[in-house]
């Protein structure tokens, strides 16, 4: 079961890879794991441990497939957020133990599957010493749009919240998987073929997330919102450093005030006053897991408009579990 998934090629030669497959430096490791994945925080199991890392990819233009192990048991958390990534985690050996809904974990084994929107929800994994991942990255806005054009709308955070498992080493899911390994070898961006194979990988993933999240995605209800909500959704996320007022937003977004407010409380569940707060929180995160030495909490805060220390302080905590001054000194 997908043994030599994405190390060699049609003809049974190694696939050439732009960066290097096998590292030992831990810079070289997160580099890798901040352009495939995202920033994060990782933190080694084994007292001065050093990675023994495998790191092939493989990008089709809306996936970027990897195959991956630190080769040393780690923590890995504090999953960026604002880099608006969902991660679809495959078990090849070894074992991972993943942060659930709710308060608990579950595991995953060979052959077992975990998905995860780092932009709508927190995130932690814990891996075996002998671990090794087929993980997929794929943009929420890249599901989000595809749910939208097959299902006529997008779900809603009742799904992108969910974290679960899903799949097993007999699933269509694993069938599925070896497929867009054996297929990479003649993958063409601009060849109908491969189009139709991410569909089926972004449609078989969406159909067994709402399976596990309790969603229908074929319901008849499920309504799609207007034009203008995701226009005001572009304009708060194009402007979020200049604070627009919502007569603006509404003003971009060409209707009122009152009746874009209703259209986010019946189609998004929130106000778009919430959704402004929330691009705000996103980019301020961002800005403190990148910060350099010198940048203080508060000069992250005043960029994004907080006058108030303390309000920001809370806001973030409620948002993220832990004070900003956190995370500015994890990643200091």
């Amino acid at each position: 079961m997908l043994e030599d998934a994405l190390l060699i090629d049609a003809n049974g030669l190694p696939r050439r890879q732009r960066h290097k497959p096998h590292s030992s430096d831990w810079d070289e490791v997160r580099s890798f794991c901040r352009d495939a994945y995202m920033p994060y925080r990782t933190e080694a199991l084994s007292a001065a441990a050093r990675p023994d890392a495998t790191m092939y990819s493989f990008d089709t233009g809306r996936i970027l497939a990897t195959r991956f192990a630190y080769g040393t048991p780690v923590h890995l958390s504090d999953f960026d957020p604002s880099a608006g990534r969902v991660l679809v985690l495959t078990t090849l050996r070894g074992g991972i133990e993943h942060a659930a809904s709710g308060s608990g974990s579950v595991s995953t084994k060979s052959g077992e599957s975990f998905v995860v929107d780092c932009s709508r929800t927190s995130y932690w994994l814990r891996a075996s010493p002998d671990h090794l991942q087929l993980n997929l990255t794929i943009a929420h806005d890249t599901l989000a749009n595809f749910a939208r054009q097959w299902f006529d709308a997008a779900p809603g955070d009742e799904l992108w919240t969910k974290k679960t498992r899903f799949g097993d080493r007999n699933s269509s899911w694993i069938a599925l998987m070896e497929y867009l390994a054996r297929f990479a070898s003649q993958w063409s961006p601009d060849s109908r073929a491969s189009a139709r194979v991410e569909e089926m990988v972004f449609l078989e993933l969406l159909k067994n997330w709402a399976t596990n999240a309790g969603i229908e995605l074929d319901r008849p209800t499920l309504e799609a919102a207007p034009f203008y909500v995701r226009r005001a959704e572009e304009f708060m996320r194009a402007h979020v450093a200049a604070m627009p007022t919502m007569i603006e937003v509404a003003a971009a977004s060409g209707v009122s005030v009152r009746t874009l407010s209703g259209a986010f409380r019946r189609y998004r569940g929130v106000s778009p006053s919430a959704f402004l707060r929330e691009q705000r929180l996103l980019h301020a995160h961002r800005d403190l897991l990148e910060a350099g030495p010198g940048e203080t909490v508060g000069a992250v805060a005043s960029r994004w408009g907080y006058v108030n220390f303390s309000e920001f302080a809370r806001g973030f905590r409620q948002r993220f579990g832990e004070l900003p001054s956190a995370v500015r000194r994890a990643h200091n």
